[in-house]
C-alpha cells in the first residue's frame, strides 16, 4: 500500500476565509465529537474548553477560528451548511451562553471563557488546538490537533503525521514527485490528467468522479457569480470595498441570465478586447475571495486563502482560449491542479504557517499554470515547466494579513498568482523542454527550505511586513 493524496482532498468543498484556520479547526472540532460519541462521552459531557495555539491564536479572530470552532462543536457541516444561517448559529450561541454539543445535548457554553488564545507554539505544528471535555463524573477527555493546511487535521500521535497527511490507498500509479509523474507519463503515453484519472479510478467509480469534479466546478462558478453580484463592505473592521462587482459591471454592461451557467455563456459571447482579458481574470479572482472573505462557500485550491486562482484561470480558458471548451476539459484542468498541489504537499507544504504566502498563492499559481498548459496542448514535461515556472516566481513571498484578516494583501494577491499562471503557462509552451535548467522536484525542494528559514513573522502570526506597517485603525 502507497500513501496517496486524491484530488478531491486537494479541492475540498468549504466555508472561508480560511482553510487551516477555519476550515481545519471546524473539522478538527468534528472529529472530536466522533471521539466523544465513540467513546460513550458525548451524554456525559458538561462542558466544552477549546485552547489555541501558535498562529491559530494570533491570527484567529481575524480567520474566523473561534467561530469555526463553534459552529464544528454544534454539529454542522461546512460543505452544506446554508451559508446565511451561520451567523445566527453564531448568535444564538453567544446570546445564550449556550451550544447544542453535536446537535445533540445543550450545554454551557460561553465563547469569551471557553475558547482561549494562547499566543505559544506547540512544537509539532504552527497550528494546533486543544479540546477538553469535562463530564459529569469529575474526569476530563482531552484531544490535541493541528490544522496543517488546505483543511488537513491531523494529531500528532498519528503514525507519519508530521512527515505529510496522506491517504491510504492502492493506485496504480503512485506519486511521491514530479520525476515519478514524468516517468509514468512516459511509459505509458499517457498525459498527466489520463494518470490521474486512473488512480482515481482506484478509489471511486467513474460516475462518482465525473460527479465530484462537476459538483467542485460548479461550486466555483457559483462562487465567481456571487462575488461579481455582491457589493458593499467586507466584515472584520478594514473597511474594504467589494471591487469584483464594479469591475464586472463595466465589462460586461446590460446583459440578461439568471444562473451562473447562463452567466458563464454570456460572458462567453461577449466580444472582449484585448485590455480588457487581464481585468477579466482579475475580477473572477477577486470575486472568489471576496466571498470567501465574508464567509461564503468556495473551494480551497489548495487553501481557502488562495482560492481564487484556480477558478479565474480556468475561466479565463473557457472564456477566452477555447469557447468550444466543455465538461472534458474542466475535469481535466481539476485533475492535473489536484495532482500538482499534492506533489507541493507531500515535498513542501501547502500552510502559510509553516511557509508563508508562497505555500499558498505560489502553489496554487503552479496548479493553475500546470493545468492551463495541459488543456492548451502542452506535454507532460512543458506542463510540470509550466509548474516550475509559476512557483519559482513566488518563492519568499510572505503572508502577512493586516488585522489577521484574509482581505489584505490576500485578495489582491490571488489576482496576481493567476496572471502569472496564465504566463508561466504561456512560457511553457513556447519552450522546448528539453532545454530546461530547473525541474519542478528542484524547486519544491527549494521552496520548502525557503519556508524553514523564513521568520515567523512572515508566516501567518500578522507579526511582520504588511500587518504592522499598516495600522488597522486607520483603514
Amino acid at each position: 500500500m502507497e500513501e496517496c493524496i486524491s484530488v478531491f482532498d486537494m479541492l475540498k468543498i468549504g466555508v472561508g476565509p480560511s482553510s487551516s484556520h477555519t476550515l481545519g479547526p471546524w473539522r478538527a472540532a468534528e472529529r472530536f465529537l466522533g471521539e466523544l460519541r465513540t467513546e460513550n462521552l458525548l451524554q456525559k459531557t458538561v462542558q466544552v474548553k477549546v485552547d489555541l495555539y501558535g498562529s491559530l491564536s494570533l491570527t484567529g479572530k481575524g480567520h474566523a477560528t473561534d467561530l469555526a470552532v463553534m459552529l464544528g462543536l454544534s454539529g454542522q457541516d461546512p460543505e452544506y451548511i446554508p451559508v446565511q444561517h451561520i451567523s445566527g448559529i453564531i448568535k444564538e450561541i453567544e446570546d445564550k451562553n449556550q451550544i447544542n454539543l453535536g446537535n445533540e445535548k445543550l450545554i454551557p457554553f460561553s465563547f469569551l471563557m471557553d475558547i482561549v488564545f494562547n499566543k505559544n507554539f506547540l512544537p509539532f505544528h504552527a497550528n494546533a488546538l486543544k479540546f477538553t471535555a469535562y463530564l459529569d463524573d469529575d474526569t476530563q477527555y482531552a484531544a490535541t490537533f493541528y490544522s496543517i493546511g488546505g483543511g488537513f487535521v491531523v494529531k500528532e500521535d498519528r503514525p507519519n503525521a508530521k512527515k505529510k497527511h496522506q491517504i491510504k490507498c492502492a493506485f496504480p500509479f503512485p506519486i511521491q514527485n514530479a520525476e515519478e509523474l514524468l516517468n509514468y507519463t512516459i511509459a505509458q503515453q499517457k498525459s498527466i490528467s489520463e494518470i490521474v484519472y486512473e488512480n482515481e479510478k482506484s478509489m471511486r467509480t467513474e460516475a462518482e468522479i465525473h460527479h465530484e469534479l462537476m459538483r467542485i466546478w460548479n461550486t466555483m462558478l457559483e462562487c465567481m457569480y456571487i462575488g461579481c453580484h455582491s457589493e458593499g463592505i467586507l466584515p472584520g473592521g478594514l473597511n474594504v470595498r467589494r471591487r469584483a462587482f464594479d469591475m464586472h459591471q463595466n465589462l460586461i454592461g446590460l446583459s440578461n441570465y439568471n444562473t451562473p451557467q447562463e452567466w458563464l455563456e454570456q460572458i462567453r459571447k461577449t466580444e472582449v478586447k484585448f485590455r480588457q482579458i487581464l481585468k477579466w481574470v482579475s475580477c473572477f479572482a477577486l470575486a472568489v475571495n471576496e466571498v470567501n472573505a465574508a464567509l461564503g462557500r468556495v473551494v480551497t485550491a489548495p487553501t481557502n486563502g488562495s482560492a481564487g486562482v484556480i477558478p479565474a484561470v480556468l475561466m479565463y480558458y473557457l472564456v477566452i482560449e477555447n469557447h468550444n471548451a466543455g465538461e472534458k476539459e474542466i475535469k481535466q484542468f481539476l485533475m492535473v491542479a489536484g495532482e500538482i498541489g499534492s506533489i507541493f504537499k507531500k515535498g513542501s507544504t501547502i500552510s502559510a504557517a509553516m511557509g508563508g504566502c508562497q505555500a499558498e498563492i505560489g502553489v496554487s499559481s503552479a496548479m493553475a499554470a500546470a493545468a492551463l498548459c495541459e488543456v492548451m496542448g502542452g506535454t507532460p514535461d512543458q506542463v510540470l515547466m509550466a509548474a516550475e515556472i509559476a512557483m519559482e516566481h513566488h518563492l519568499g513571498l510572505t503572508c502577512d494579513p493586516i488585522g489577521g484578516l484574509v482581505q489584505i494583501p490576500c485578495i489582491e494577491r490571488n489576482t496576481m498568482g493567476a496572471i502569472k499562471a496564465i504566463n508561466a503557462a504561456e512560457l511553457a509552451l513556447e519552450t522546448d523542454a528539453k532545454n530546461a535548467k530547473v525541474p519542478l522536484d528542484k524547486v519544491v525542494d527549494t521552496m520548502w527550505q525557503t519556508a524553514k528559514d523564513m521568520n515567523s513573522k512572515y508566516k501567518e502570526t500578522s507579526e511582520g511586513g504588511l500587518a504592522v506597517a499598516v495600522n488597522m485603525a486607520d483603514c
